[in-house]
């Protein structure tokens, strides 16, 4: 199973980088975590403070808008083309070609990340960073893209329209971004409660502050793989 899903993740990175799309999207994520890491706002010189807490938060945003960018065209294209009937015609399961498509997707953003060490480096020369707070981030920010990226895929299932995909990959993301926030602090009780646990935000900020909590991890793993089965289950039903 594994070799399967590995042949087709290959499959999707080399397109990635064939289209120019990987390049479009570790340029403006560098470009735009960058500027607000080191110039403008509260960046990192007017906190006077080495820690790349920063960073973390405008990843935050920027990633929520770029995942579902890079996921658009997963399975969209592929229905729109025609190509995933000659897929799932092959020795491959639907459920390989969801794992081989979302993984492509989590090393693209996985090598973004890995472009940001430099950001790492140079803190850490400026003062005494908490490495375990930063490599905490850092883990924050790839289980936060995990759940993204299964979503945008779920969402890519739903139409042969990237641009349909996008918005509704951005529109799901949304609740889980801030919206269960906002209703949390309008309501009280057991309403409230389950709407902190859903918020992605929250499980986020917790992981981001070096906390690592069972919880927390448990959450990102069940919405990353109820996503996955979620797409598995639509593009079955298409067959």
């Amino acid at each position: 199973m594994m070799s399967a899903v590995w042949i087709i993740a290959k499959r999707e990175l080399h397109s990635f980088f064939d289209s120019l799309v990987a390049y479009i999207m570790l340029i403006a994520f560098l470009g735009f975590t960058g500027f607000f890491t080191w110039l403008f706002g509260g960046d990192i010189f007017f906190r006077k403070e080495a820690s790349l807490q920063v960073f973390f938060g405008v990843s935050f945003w920027t990633l929520f808008i770029f995942v579902p960018a890079i996921t658009m065209r997963q399975l969209a294209e592929e229905k729109k083309t025609g190509t995933i009937e000659m897929l799932l015609t092959k020795s491959i399961t639907d459920r390989q070609l969801i794992l081989g498509k979302w993984l492509a997707c989590f090393l693209l953003v996985g090598i973004a990340l890995l472009f940001t060490m430099p950001y790492y480096i140079s803190v850490a020369r400026l003062g005494d960073i908490d490495h375990g707070a930063t490599l905490s981030g850092y883990l924050a920010l790839l289980l936060m893209s995990a759940v993204y990226i299964s979503i945008g895929i779920f969402a890519s299932s739903l139409s042969n329209n990237q641009i349909v995909s996008f918005l509704v990959a951005l529109l799901i993301g949304i609740f889980f971004h801030f919206l269960f926030d906002v209703i949390a602090s309008g309501t009280s009780g057991f309403i409230s409660e389950l709407m902190t646990t859903l918020s992605l935000s929250s499980h986020f900020e917790s992981i981001s502050r070096g906390v690592l909590d069972s919880k927390d991890l448990i959450y990102f793993i069940s919405i990353t793989i109820f996503g996955i089965l979620m797409s598995e289950f639509v593009i079955s039903k298409r067959n």
